[in-house]
């Protein structure tokens, strides 16, 4: 490809509304252009970054035994409300209506359609397992689209669903999906996490995150320094356990404490260290029930852990009101002893091997110390609920220590169960001509998410340093004076070349100064230039730099284009 017959529209300045280095980039690059509030053009250079990485994701699924179809974007509105999914969505979910007044939505996801599909097609066990997928645009009305094609509300996206028999079967299809997920990123060149992960709005009994990471992303994640455990940290189990003590249990007292209200501040007015200490809090679900959440005074709650323990679809702090009525004291001096109404006790199981503590005493500028759990409070339940930190023990091998990383999140599996099938009445009839209800997966990766992951992954203070397999271009050849005629015949013969050898070119032909040249070669990220100049050719070699690394190496040009051809092949090959 000609740069000069291209379409690359590079920008010098960074726009003022692009807030992560992805968006920048991308928009300095002339890979995409904003039409409105998260949607965008992509432009000719962005689109082959994105079909390169469309091509490794349909590769790998494929190879996984995934069947490729492609669903509509715009999905009836009686599919979501027998989903049960059309007002649990919320405003996200765009809604419109057509010229005969039903009801429509922009599809943000397809789990109706296509259970809609399968229940109409799938009525015997013979014809599953079964995987389908497609490589199609969605849409969600995000309150807030930021950072590019990182948070847009129209985006890219491969989401593939399987259909099994039964539970034992659907893990098999799982498992299959997770090791293709594997792969896709492995060939990407990413750094990235499978992390265990909730499973949010689209349901199912689990679900892991393929995160990339970087330090820009928005999701934090611990893996273990030893084993292959990692987690998002809302579903980061905690190994910690405290053993029980065999301190004699204390007296109770009532301590004066004025206006110590946080666990810093009460530690050193008693002269305790905080791990001596209990944190009260208080939280309230969207239905208005309470509960008491207790932590070791150094340690942070996990509001999911909890939320999921207790089986709430929303949880939030308790409002002052809320408060006051359930323990007659204001904020600053909460404790599970003397409670004015029956609420539940959650505790950290780290409370359980706790004597003699310090708690609030639900009285203004009043603590409890040595107060023992049993004689002089009680526990509901001890849960997992604490958040972990960097250097907690791994929860799975025990002997590694967990390390705390920023993540991107370019892929979800999910192991969805029944929950569509039920709700759709999705069935087929086993062996025994007996109906059974379908199980379910899906498996989504953001497409053009992932290519911005990759740049976030990926730079320096000169523009994209794009990993070979998802680069625009392999290589780009740089004839730095055009005027020259001998230059421009060793440029052109080294470009056509490469293209004979299947290396994907971009030469650049433009009448424009070497220092424009190498800036805007820098900037677009391609993995490999060669520079093709007077002074060299008179000495019969041409420079080739590697954008990842900076080294520059001088070649002979009859070894141009072998030596490109197996950088090119040795970094397709994961071995570069």
């Amino acid at each position: 490809m000609l740069y000069s017959r291209y379409f690359i529209p590079t920008i010098k300045e960074t726009p003022s509304d692009a807030e992560v280095i992805s968006h920048q980039l991308m928009l300095r690059a002339g890979m995409i252009r904003k039409l409105a509030s998260g949607i965008y053009n992509y432009l000719p250079l962005g689109l082959r970054s994105i079909r390169k990485f469309e091509s490794i994701v349909r590769e790998e699924m494929n190879k996984a035994d995934a069947i490729e179809m492609l669903m509509p974007s715009v999905q009836p509105a009686e599919l979501w409300q027998e989903s049960g999914r059309w007002a649990f969505y919320g405003k996200e979910l765009l809604r419109f209506k057509d010229r005969k007044d039903a009801e429509f939505c922009m599809g943000p996801t397809h789990e109706e359609v296509i259970t809609d599909m399968v229940r109409r097609e799938i009525k015997s066990y013979r014809q599953m397992p079964l995987n389908f997928y497609q490589i199609q645009t969605k849409f969600r009305d995000e309150i807030r689209p930021r950072f590019g094609l990182m948070r847009g509300r129209e985006f890219i996206m491969k989401d593939a669903y399987s259909f099994d028999v039964d539970s034992s079967a659907a893990d098999l299809s799982y498992e299959k999906m997770f090791n293709a997920y594997m792969r896709i990123f492995e060939r990407c060149g990413l750094n990235f996490r499978a992390v265990e992960a909730d499973t949010g709005s689209i349901g199912g009994s689990s679900s892991h995150e393929f995160m990339v990471l970087a330090d820009s992303g928005e999701d934090a994640i611990v893996s273990c320094d030893a084993c292959r455990y990692a987690a998002n940290v809302e579903k980061a189990e905690s190994s910690l356990f405290t053993a029980v003590c065999g301190t004699v249990a204390e007296p109770l007292q009532k301590v004066s404490t004025p206006e110590m209200k946080t666990i810093a501040e009460v530690a050193a007015f008693l002269n305790v260290t905080a791990d001596k200490t209990i944190k009260t809090l208080v939280y309230a679900s969207d239905a208005g029930d309470l509960v008491m959440a207790l932590l070791r005074g150094d340690h942070e709650l996990n509001e999911l852990k909890l939320k999921n323990y207790l089986g709430w679809d929303e949880i939030q702090m308790a409002s002052e009101e809320q408060i006051l009525a359930c323990t007659g004291s204001p904020v600053g001096f909460l404790g599970p002893i003397g409670l004015k109404q029956d609420v539940p006790v959650i505790a950290d199981r780290v409370i359980q091997g706790m004597t003699n503590v310090v708690l609030g005493a639900n009285e203004k500028d009043q603590h409890y110390i040595n107060a023992n759990r049993g004689r002089d409070f009680e526990v509901s339940g001890f849960v997992d609920i604490r958040a972990v930190e960097a250097g907690d023990a791994c929860p799975r091998c025990q002997s590694g220590k967990l390390e705390m990383w920023r993540g991107i999140e370019v892929g979800h599996v999910f192991k969805l169960g029944t929950k569509y099938s039920k709700a759709l009445n999705a069935t087929y009839l086993d062996a025994n001509g007996r109906e059974q209800v379908i199980f379910m997966g899906c498996y989504g990766i953001g497409i053009g998410r992932t290519v911005a992951a990759a740049i976030e992954q990926n730079h320096d203070e000169n523009g994209i340093i794009f990993p070979v397999p998802i680069a625009p271009f392999h290589c780009s050849v740089v004839a730095v004076n055009t005027k020259d005629a001998g230059v421009m015949a060793a440029a052109e013969e080294i470009y056509f070349c490469l293209e004979k050898l299947g290396v994907e070119v971009l030469f650049d032909d433009r009448d424009e100064r070497p220092g424009v040249k190498f800036k805007d070669n820098d900037l677009i990220g391609i993995p490999l230039r060669i520079v093709v100049g007077s002074k060299g050719l008179a000495e019969g070699k041409v420079e080739l730099k590697i954008r990842s690394t900076g080294e520059v190496l001088p070649l002979l040009l009859d070894d141009v284009a072998t030596t490109v051809k197996q950088l090119i092949d040795a970094a397709l090959a994961h071995k570069l």
